[in-house]
């Protein structure tokens, strides 16, 4: 939805914005936004994650004022990236922005963002808190590791996979399928949609009211996440290329080592019943035997999913489509 010029015409921004406890952050946020993006056409999207303080009341009454706010509440604390996905499935505009509740990140680079979506025909642009507000120990320690694993285990090469501000087309948002910890590694699941994708720095703020829910504690969970994250990106459609050549080398190095074991008998007379090695061999055998079978099943897995749901292993820009 652009124009000759590359600018977006008329074109509607659903801003997705997670909350929980941010009771005093919720009228700043809605009155920065309405400041920052005056005379664009946008719908400001409030998940209210289980808050049990003030946030429900504060969002209730902001979305009385103006009628842009809309509000989702969620009927306990699900985590971050279910209230992420929650916004994305209840968005109407054309772009989805995501962004924090805790006024770190400013507004104003939304439209900078877009502005860059625009110019370069991209699908997604993440953001890069370049000058980042936040303590050392517990925010950015944990942020610099968790940014070291995603890019050296991914495709993806970013400086800032979990900066709260990235913008994507609304059909690259609902068509991802999020869980767990996974909103930290959406430009590696954007990828592997096979979108484009850019950086752009933002302006990060100090946090000035409520607390930080992040913290170092974090770090074990994302790379437990990236684990999922990495065989979705290289196995998802081939999972026979994982377990296949892993079986392979366990079958191959048992019968190996049983066929030795056997020349030793056989050509020594030597005693096999209390050698480890011969144990050894065996459950090798039977592993690369289950390993194998296991990657055929999830290959069979696989192919019927894709062809009961419909689904297409590949997708298609909606701007090439005739």
């Amino acid at each position: 939805m652009t124009g000759d010029d590359g600018n977006p015409v008329e074109a509607m921004i659903s801003i997705v914005v997670p909350l929980y406890r941010e009771e005093e952050n919720v009228p700043l946020l809605v009155a920065e936004v309405a400041e920052k993006l005056a005379g664009h056409a946008y719908e400001l999207i409030l998940i209210d994650d289980g808050s049990d303080d003030g946030t429900v009341e504060a969002a209730k009454k902001a979305r009385a004022s103006d009628d842009r706010v809309v509000l989702v509440q969620l009927r306990r604390n699900f985590g971050q990236t279910a209230a992420m996905s929650a916004g994305f499935d209840r968005a109407r505009g054309d772009y989805i922005v995501y962004m924090d509740g805790d006024l770190q990140t400013d507004p104003a680079d939304i439209l900078k963002l877009l502005e860059r979506m625009c110019r370069d025909n991209l699908d997604m642009v993440n953001g890069w808190r370049k000058d980042r507000k936040d303590d050392n120990l517990s925010r950015n320690l944990p942020s610099k590791i968790a940014n070291l694993l995603i890019r050296s285990s991914t495709k993806v090469r970013m400086h800032d996979y979990g900066c709260p501000m990235k913008l994507m087309r609304a059909d690259v948002a609902k068509n991802l399928r999020i869980y767990g910890e996974q909103h930290r590694f959406l430009p590696a699941l954007v990828d592997l949609y096979g979108a484009k994708i850019g950086e752009e720095v933002v302006d990060h703020r100090p946090r000035l009211h409520g607390e930080s829910k992040y913290g170092i504690g974090r770090t074990l969970r994302v790379l437990v996440d990236l684990m999922l994250v990495v065989f979705f990106q290289r196995f998802t459609d081939r999972p026979l290329q994982l377990f296949g050549p892993a079986g392979l080398i366990a079958l191959v190095g048992g019968l190996f080592i049983d066929l030795y074991l056997t020349l030793d008998k056989l050509l020594f007379g030597s005693e096999l019943a209390s050698r480890p090695m011969l144990q050894l061999g065996s459950l090798l055998i039977v592993t690369g035997i289950l390993l194998f079978g296991i990657g055929l099943i999830q290959e069979m897995q696989t192919r019927i999913y894709y062809e009961s749901t419909g689904r297409r292993h590949y997708s298609i820009r909606k701007d090439d489509e005739a």
